[in-house]
């Protein structure tokens, strides 16, 4: 019987992270990844992104269980929601699936999910039609793992997040030789990290970071802050390194922060150079000279550039720990291209508190994931059939593909998919057959993808323009309009210096309520509209802008024998 084996992208390709990629093999469902991706600007209040998963739903009783790279947000961050839907097993390294229960037992839906199943580099999951392996590689974090699903077709090899770096320390080295013997074996297709393939310098190794980090924290007098992403392990390590030597304790700022660091001291995957290095307390900070500590500032969400921007802020209510004077701020991550206007915000604000900045990526060419050198040299060791850039927006997935012509390799055989592409292999080659659902779902708060477009532009709408709320009481039964209405704006005009637009917006509001209320064919929704229309034209036309307008309707019922008034309220 000939084998049937489908690829498809759900998140991962054409943006940001997201990662989740769906592999078929005759009737089964391999995930690999699971990720979510924090929103662009105008995403306006979502908290993030995480993939549709309604073709997983569709086909349910058909997935075999969830494969984790690594434990970063783009790779483990959506698995709460889809494991609130799916009890199917999870597999991963042993920090990668500590990392993982924290976010799945934090989430109300998924916290009872326990299927869990710990895996290193020597570990074989035979299931009917295919055997799951795995392969160390480098990246960030400790024990990121490649994904082999062996299928009678050939090898499908899914990277994660990789780079190859020599002076790599334990836990982080990349096994060359496995990586070898899966090349020999016949690999039909790679699915590969594209994140960094845009740069064609070779990536600064770990030991010269870890230099440039420790003579930063020497050659410094007064209080270091440093900024870094929650997950980057390794770029905590370094910090640990460095603040040891320079004689200085470490203060974690935030609660996230500290249940990552402690998990993975627990596992042995953080060392502490010395037993007091890190602070406990705020109240212990007090205490300590500002020349002798580290404050490591990670932010809400990982996101340490707003957390620096709150630092800077005198409104900085929530953070305990403002930017002072003398202090040298040091960020430690590689922000997106996206990011760059906002980074640059946050340094002119750190510049306006008379302290200094130290920005890793611009002295130092630093990334954990791959150059154009590395993806060179894994396509070399694996020599794939196909290739299928992943993990990153539309540009610097053509920059693999374009890498990869570079050596030879077939542009024919590379396949640039769109989320929901179905990548189809027939047993002779492989084709872009149809396509599945695959948009995005958007989380805000506790809702999950209640957010649609319609709201959004509400938002949008809201942030340029304001809100026009408009409050009418009316007796239906005299068909009156009992006062005159009463308007509330916010983010529209300044409603004391607009007197008089205030009062024929009122009028217009008074007319067009009378008008329906003399109407027989009285109806409450066409009264509203019939507000927000007149009130809309109005509005556009004095002053070019379009708020969104709340009318809100108050009925009123008067009962003469016993003196009696009730109020029914019509809203929105």
């Amino acid at each position: 019987m000939k084998e049937k084996i489908k690829i498809i992208p759900l998140g991962g390709v054409r943006e940001d992270g997201k990662n989740l990629y769906a592999v078929e093999v005759n009737d089964g469902i391999y995930i690999l990844d699971c990720g979510l991706k924090y929103p662009e600007n105008e995403l306006l209040g979502i908290d993030y992104v995480i993939p549709d998963l309604t073709y997983l739903k569709e086909n349910r009783d058909r997935i075999v269980g969830v494969f984790l790279t690594h434990g970063h947000a783009d790779a483990i961050g959506a698995l709460p929601y889809l494991l609130s839907e799916f009890d199917v097993p999870v597999f991963g390294s042993e920090l990668t699936i500590a990392l993982a229960k924290i976010l799945v037992k934090e989430n109300k839906a998924s916290s009872k999910f326990n299927n869990f199943n710990v895996i290193n580099e020597d570990s074989e999951i035979i299931f009917d039609d295919v055997t799951v392996t795995f392969f160390k590689t480098t990246h960030s974090i400790p024990e990121s793992m490649g994904i082999v699903l062996n299928t009678k077709s050939g090898e499908i090899v899914y990277t994660g997040d990789f780079k190859f770096d020599q002076t790599a320390s334990e836990g982080y080295k990349t096994d060359y030789a496995a990586l070898g013997d899966i090349g020999r074996n016949g690999v039909l297709a790679l699915l590969s990290d594209s994140s960094n393939a845009e740069n064609p310098n070779e990536s600064t190794n770990e030991k010269k970071i870890a230099n440039y980090i420790h003579d930063a924290f020497a050659y410094h007098e007064n209080r270091i802050i440093v900024a870094c992403a929650a997950y980057n392990i390794l770029r905590i390590q370094q910090v640990f390194n460095a603040a040891a030597k320079s004689e200085r304790r470490v203060f974690l700022t935030n609660p996230k922060l500290q249940k990552i660091v402690n998990t993975a001291i627990k596992l042995h995957k953080l060392n502490l150079p010395s037993k007091d290095l890190l602070v406990p307390s705020y109240k212990d900070l007090a205490k300590l000279d500002p020349s002798e500590t580290v404050i490591l500032q990670t932010g809400k969400m990982g996101e340490p550039i707003k957390a620096l921007q709150r630092m800077t802020s005198k409104q900085a209510s929530d953070s305990q720990i403002s930017v002072q004077a003398g202090d040298l701020v040091v960020i430690a991550t590689t922000p997106s291209p996206a990011m760059e206007t906002n980074v640059a915000r946050t340094r002119d604000m750190i510049y306006r508190a008379n302290a200094e900045v130290k920005m890793i990526s611009d002295d130092i060419k630093s990334s954990g994931d791959a150059s154009q050198e590395d993806l060179q040299l894994m396509l070399n060791i694996l020599h794939p059939k196909y290739l299928i850039p992943v993990q990153g927006e539309y540009r610097v997935l053509e920059a693999h593909a374009k890498v990869a012509e570079e050596i030879g390799f077939p542009a024919d055989n590379i396949f640039i998919p769109a989320k929901g592409d179905v990548l189809e292999y027939d047993g002779k080659k492989m084709i872009r057959s149809n396509s599945v659902d695959a948009g995005d779902i958007m989380i805000d708060g506790i809702g999950v993808g209640d957010i649609g477009n319609i709201v959004l532009r509400d938002r949008k709408v809201l942030s340029e323009d304001g809100i026009f709320v408009v409050v009418v009481t009316i007796n239906r039964k005299k068909k009156t309009v009992i006062a005159q209405p009463k308007i509330t704006s916010r983010g529209f005009i300044y409603v004391k210096a607009n007197k008089s637009l205030m009062n024929q917006a009122s009028k217009i509001v008074y007319d067009a309520v009378q008008y329906n209320l003399d109407n027989k064919e009285f109806d409450w929704g066409h009264l509203k509209q019939d507000v927000r229309d007149k009130l809309s034209s109005f509005l556009f036309e004095q002053t070019r802008r379009r708020p969104v307008i709340l009318p809100v309707i108050m009925e009123v019922h008067q009962h003469h024998k016993s003196h009696h008034t009730s109020k029914k309220t019509n809203r929105k």
